[in-house]
């Protein structure tokens, strides 16, 4: 790592050791670099007011306000750059335990400053980027200070007696670290104080690093004239536009900095203590520009997209914007339904031999367990990871025969619990798999695993339904899922045709959640009945496939 330098506001003098005397007021300049800083703080906490208060300023008070903060901001950063500079030098990985952050219990200089500032790791580590930038600048003004005094002090010197007038002038050789380095304008910028360090790490970045191609020479020339246009651009535009200068320059290097950028293509997730999943991507630019063109087909008839003269597409559009989800909302189910619309058109392509499924637990009383269920008791062996099926219409009317209450369940391999709805409504495309523990905990019995409807059932389905069968709903096949109508018993669970119905998942959940059911009568027709807390008298409405083919209505 590059030498830092030895001090945030003055890189000429050592800090000296913290371990003798004042730590801080014992050292004038480490009194002076804090001090200020200290008095910047309470002149900030001190300025008290509101947003009532700022409210009442003019126009042009509100406008030199915000000139003011980003000046201050731009000064304290340059600072913060410094201090992550040194910091970083401190906990480099050769000191080992003994470095700044591994002594404050952190894994590395990032992460304490991120406990510091609460900052993002990518702010972060732009803090140490343009931080070591500066210590480079500053090492080699210094160093060049530095030969420049030794120059000097050689041309004083008389020349010996006796010696021969016709030999050169001593030469003294200048230090590689004497020379400043191409982007040491962006550090003079920084102190001057006009330039913030969101645009330095742009103009960093964007023009890149050297090469055989590219020399010293020419990214100095470059950078000297987007200096001239950085006060007028903002951070994203000045990354754009150093980028676009180092392709110019480097033609040749375009196939290797984009196969750069796909290489560092990634996607990850991870479970949030809440049982929710944080997903963060970061994709080559033509990957990204189709993932972004997707989302602006998706949502931009909430975004003032284009305006639709074809009246389908009006309708489509109109549909988008009346949609009670938030645009995040609508955005992260259309991704959830493109993944699973990719599974199901190739699973053995995607996803090999194993169907992704959300499997779910359920854990019930032992006098409620039916024969092929896994007896439980009160003990924690006795449980059974299972799934209960729902009471039937006429439970209430029948106790000693109706099958036992559904129970809420756990997601397998975590500690979040789900209502009993979401484990009928998983249930319907996931299957049921019965487990039997003995006393001890032990699995004696796996039992039948009840299958779930084939491919080629699926595709009957497709035909007959055409799509999600809600009232009112345009999802196609593809978008569906099954519901079954009657929901597994213990030992008779069949998957017929006539007892599954194609829904999106939209209103698959929306079935389960809210209790409303769907039968069928001898001649084959579907109702659905809303639950008693939106229909009191709970009047059935007719299901129709959204085949055109197929209704009756339209055959002559």
């Amino acid at each position: 790592m590059t030498n830092c330098p030895e001090s945030p506001a003055s890189p000429d003098q050592p800090h000296g050791d913290r371990g003798q005397g004042d730590p801080v007021h014992g050292d004038p300049v480490q009194g002076g670099v804090l001090d200020g800083l200290r008095s910047m703080a309470d002149v900030v906490t001190g300025l008290g007011g509101s947003s009532a208060a700022v409210d009442t300023l003019s126009d042009e008070a509100v406008l030199e306000g915000h000139m003011l903060i980003a000046g201050a901001r731009r000064a304290l950063d340059t600072q913060a750059a410094w201090f992550a500079a040194t910091l970083a030098r401190r906990s480099r990985p050769e000191l080992g335990g003994k470095g700044l952050a591994a002594r404050q219990g952190f894994r590395t200089p990032e992460d304490l400053l991120q406990s510091i500032s609460g900052s993002s790791r990518g702010d972060a580590a732009k803090l140490f980027a343009v931080g070591r930038l500066l210590s480079e600048t500053d090492a080699a003004e210094k160093a060049a200070r530095e030969a420049a005094d030794a120059k000097k002090l050689l041309d004083e010197i008389p020349p010996l007696d006796g010696a021969a007038p016709d030999l050169p002038p001593l030469e003294l050789p200048v230090p590689p670290a004497a020379v400043p380095p191409w982007h040491a304008p962006i550090g003079r910028a920084l102190r001057e104080g006009w330039l913030s360090v969101e645009k330095a790490d742009s103009l960093r970045k964007g023009l890149g690093d050297l090469d055989r191609a590219i020399t010293p020479e020419k990214l100095a020339t470059a950078l000297a004239r987007l200096l001239t246009e950085a006060r007028t651009l903002n951070a994203d535009q000045l990354f754009k536009r150093a980028r676009r200068v180092r392709d110019v320059l480097d033609e040749a290097g375009i196939a290797a900095r984009e196969k750069a950028a796909y290489d560092d293509r990634s996607l990850r997730f991870w479970r949030l203590h809440t049982g929710q999943v944080r997903m963060v991507g970061l994709f080559a630019p033509e990957d990204g520009e189709y993932l972004m063109s997707t989302y602006d087909a998706i949502t931009s008839p909430r975004r003032g997209g284009v305006r639709f003269v074809d009246k389908e597409q009006a309708a489509w559009a109109k549909q988008v914007q009346d949609d009670p989800r938030t645009t995040e909302q609508l955005t992260a189910d259309a991704f959830l339904a493109l993944m699973r619309l990719g599974v199901k058109a190739d699973p053995k392509r995607i996803a090999g031999s194993r169907s992704p499924a959300v499997r779910m637990i359920t854990i019930r009383p032992r006098s409620t367990t039916p024969a092929g269920f896994a007896p439980t008791g009160t003990t924690p062996t006795d449980a059974a990871p299972t799934e209960a099926p729902s009471p039937t219409a006429d439970a209430a009317a029948n106790p000693e025969t109706a099958s036992p209450a559904l129970q809420p369940g756990v997601i397998e391999g975590t500690a979040v619990t789900v209502s009993a709805e979401t484990v009928e409504r998983n249930r319907c495309d996931s299957g049921l798999l019965d487990v039997t523990f003995d006393d001890h905990g032990h699995g004696v019995d796996l039992g039948r695993e009840q299958r779930t409807f084939s491919p080629a059932q699926r595709a009957a389905l497709a035909l007959r339904d055409g799509g999600c069968m809600w009232p009112g709903c345009d999802r196609p096949p593809s978008w569906t899922e099954t519901h079954h109508i009657q929901h597994w018993k213990e030992d008779t669970g069949q998957t017929n045709l006539d007892q599954g119905i194609l829904l999106c998942r939209g209103d698959h959940l929306r079935l389960h959640n809210e209790h409303w059911r769907i039968t069928r009568d001898d001649t084959g027709q579907y109702w659905l009945t809303p639950p008693p807390g939106l229909d009191p008298e709970q009047k059935p409405v007719p299901l129709t496939s959204k085949n055109t083919i197929l209704r009756d209505d339209d055959r002559v």
